[in-house]
């Protein structure tokens, strides 16, 4: 396995390559850490390294696998963290200015999951000011720009991790959703990412911590570069709960019902999105027992519905988290940013006002009946094709002038069902393009068996280099 391969290949093709003697983990490492070195100056997407006891850790398993006997699945293969994980040893700021001195003295129980199937960490990644925001900016660390177009977003609130797999800096990482923040950096990043069904996968050990009903909103899952890695991911994250997972390598295509919803009748989806769902739709169709379209009229709400759930859920007022217990006194904050003294950003300070706006008591009933219509008509046997956002990565700033376009991933969450973000490889100006395929509760493994056939069909993540060469983007 050369740089190259090894730069482009799945963990599962990493640990088969390290088991036939094909390559070391050190090797592995080195050549991951040389793409982050490469390309992070220009993406900022790794905030805190731990390369030396990184190597110390794959020179471990090297040993280890010389051995012999039972390995741990993931034995020597490199990965990233998001920042408002626990990792020992790491900063937890979160993008919280007043968190910026906080280092980690344990690993959260996901992390500890990894590292204990043999998952060697790298470093940790970028996040929004309290991971509340599409785009990746903060003032500890600054911003995180998409590996394809430098002035484009690369999503949040797990930017750092989609940037960093995007650019073939990490084969795998850990990310966290409450509104789409695995879903829409896999999608803007041309990655994959899985957004499990609540409760699968523990929520402890990050910051800020979901509490209330947003624990089953908030779910934290996989981030990777191939599809293949998405399953066995989980399971390793799911610990205990694995046994009641699905296979997705059992799954018969020709089993499932396949639907497609074009939009939500509301944030309109530009054209070259709306094709490339259809194209997938399309080439999906010959393989499945059934395939469709479906429309669902209250998805028009989506942001009231997804607003309403989470105020209702018990969660500590967004301005209070800001204060770390405290609430924030919004004008006076105000009228710091614009005189640019302000430690919090733009969009955390509008989330802080909007929440205070009321919203009528008849959308928890909507979320209710737009969930059964949904899980209804996709029973255990189907999925559904479904827009992550309204168009490929914005400009820098951009999404504040519509900052409701990311209703698409989080209607999902306050849903309560699971979703894989799938590349569909890259329209005109290079950026990735991609699709939500969409299941009911428990069958995360359809979702995953799905997103598998449409990498066969469209080729999956496409690596920067490969497509269009940028600044810092090269793997050689």
């Amino acid at each position: 396995m050369n740089k190259t391969e090894a730069l482009t290949a799945s963990a599962q093709q990493m640990c088969a390559a390290m088991e036939s003697g094909r390559i070391r983990s050190r090797d592995l490492l080195e050549a991951h850490i040389q793409q982050i070195q490469k390309v992070n100056p220009q993406i900022n997407a790794v905030v805190f390294e731990r390369f030396q006891l990184a190597r110390e850790e794959a020179d471990a398993a090297d040993q280890k696998r010389q051995q012999g006997g039972a390995l741990p699945p993931l034995l020597g293969v490199p990965c990233t963290i998001k920042e408002n994980f626990e990792l020992i040893g790491t900063p937890q700021a979160s993008g919280l200015v007043s968190r910026r001195h906080i280092i980690n003295q344990q690993d959260a129980p996901a992390v500890a999951r990894l590292r204990e199937a043999g998952a060697v960490v790298m470093g940790v990644t970028n996040t929004p000011e309290l991971c509340m925001w599409m785009e990746t900016d903060n003032r500890v660390y600054g911003r995180t720009n998409n590996p394809y177009r430098h002035e484009r977003i690369a999503g949040g609130s797990s930017g750092g991790e989609g940037a960093i797999i995007g650019a073939g800096g990490s084969p795998f990482g850990l990310g966290a959703d409450v509104g789409g923040s695995i879903r829409m950096p896999a999608f803007f990043n041309g990655v994959f990412g899985h957004k499990p069904t609540p409760g699968i996968v523990p929520n402890t050990g990050q910051v800020p911590m979901p509490t209330g009903a947003v624990d089953g909103y908030c779910v934290t899952g996989p981030l990777a570069r191939r599809a293949e890695d998405l399953m066995p991911l989980l399971r390793i994250l799911a610990g205990e709960r694995a046994p009641a997972l699905g296979n997705s390598e059992t799954v018969d295509l020709a089993a499932l019902k396949l639907y497609s919803v074009a939009d939500n009748g509301r944030q309109r989806v530009s054209p070259s999105l709306r094709k490339a769902q259809q194209d997938a739709l399309r080439a999906l169709t010959p393989q499945v027992a059934r395939a469709g379209t479906l429309r669902f009229e209250l998805l028009r709400h989506s942001f009231e519905i997804w607003a309403a759930a989470m105020k209702a859920a018990g969660q500590a007022p967004f301005a209070e988290q800001l204060g770390e217990g405290t609430a924030i006194r919004l004008l006076p904050e105000w009228g710091r940013w614009l005189s640019r003294q302000s430690a919090h950003t733009l969009p955390a300070l509008g989330l802080a006002a909007m929440e205070q706006w009321p919203l009528p008591k008849r959308f928890a009933a909507m979320r209710e009946r737009l969930k059964a219509q949904i899980v209804g008509s996709l029973g255990d046997d189907g999925v559904l094709l479904y827009p992550s956002y309204t168009r490929t990565a914005p400009r820098h700033g951009a999404p504040i002038l519509t900052p409701f376009d990311w209703v698409y991933t989080g209607i999902i969450n306050v849903l309560e069902l699971p979703a894989t973000a799938v590349p569909l490889g890259l329209d005109a100006q290079g950026l990735p393009l991609g699709v939500q395929i969409v299941a009911a509760p428990g069958q995360d493994h359809l979702c995953i068996r799905v997103a598998q056939a449409l990498e066969r069909s469209h080729g999956g993540w496409q690596a920067p280099w490969l497509n269009r060469p940028l600044r810092g983007s090269a793997a050689a």
